[in-house]
C-alpha cells in the first residue's frame, strides 16, 4: 500500500478587485487619443447647445355646469335608470338593484313591474284553435269544387268498380 501523499498548504486569499463605476449607457470603447491640430485637420465644432423643454400648456377648464335651480326638479331617462341632477346623469338604481332614487332620497326598488294583462298561453291557444279551424274550412272548400266539377266521372268510377264486384269471376 502507497502513502497518502502529502497535504497542500493553503493559498492566499486573493485580493478583491474594486468595482467599477456604474455605465450610464451600453459599453463603448475608449476615446482615441487626440491628435494635435496641425494645419490639414480642421477644428471641431463647439457641440449644439439642447433646445429648451416648452413649457407646459394649461388644460382647458370645461365651461362649470350650473346646477337646477330649486324650483325645478331633476328629470329620470326614459328608461327609468338615470336620474339628471343638474351637472350629470347618475344612477338611479344601487348597484344590487335593492334601492332606487326617487329624485330626493333613496327608497327601497319595488319587485318587477306585474304582467301585462291578457298574456302569452291564451293568445297561443286561442291561435292555435283559430289556425285549425281555418284549415278545416280550406279543405272543405277544395273537396266541394272538385267534387262538383269532376262529380260525373267519379260517380262513373263508382258504377264501375260496383259491377266488377258484383260479377262472379270466372
Amino acid at each position: 500500500m502507497d502513502p497518502p501523499p502529502p497535504p497542500v498548504p493553503p493559498s492566499p486569499p486573493a485580493p478583491e478587485p474594486e468595482p467599477e463605476p456604474p455605465s450610464p449607457g451600453p459599453a463603448m470603447p475608449p476615446p482615441a487619443p487626440a491628435a494635435p491640430p496641425t494645419a490639414t485637420q480642421p477644428t471641431p465644432a463647439p457641440p449644439t447647445p439642447t433646445p429648451p423643454t416648452p413649457a407646459p400648456q394649461p388644460v382647458p377648464q370645461a365651461a362649470p355646469v350650473t346646477p337646477i335651480p330649486s324650483g325645478q326638479q331633476g328629470r329620470f331617462s326614459p328608461d327609468g335608470f338615470w336620474w339628471w341632477d343638474g351637472a350629470s346623469w347618475r344612477p338611479a338604481y344601487s348597484q344590487d338593484r335593492l334601492w332606487r332614487w326617487n329624485g330626493q332620497a333613496w327608497v327601497p326598488a319595488a319587485g318587477p313591474p306585474p304582467p301585462r294583462a291578457g298574456g302569452g298561453a291564451g293568445l297561443a291557444i286561442g291561435l292555435g284553435i283559430g289556425l285549425f279551424v281555418l284549415v278545416l274550412v280550406v279543405v272543405a272548400v277544395i273537396v266541394i269544387v272538385i267534387l262538383g266539377t269532376m262529380g260525373g266521372q267519379i260517380a262513373n268510377v263508382f258504377s264501375n268498380v260496383a259491377a266488377a264486384l258484383g260479377t262472379p269471376s270466372p
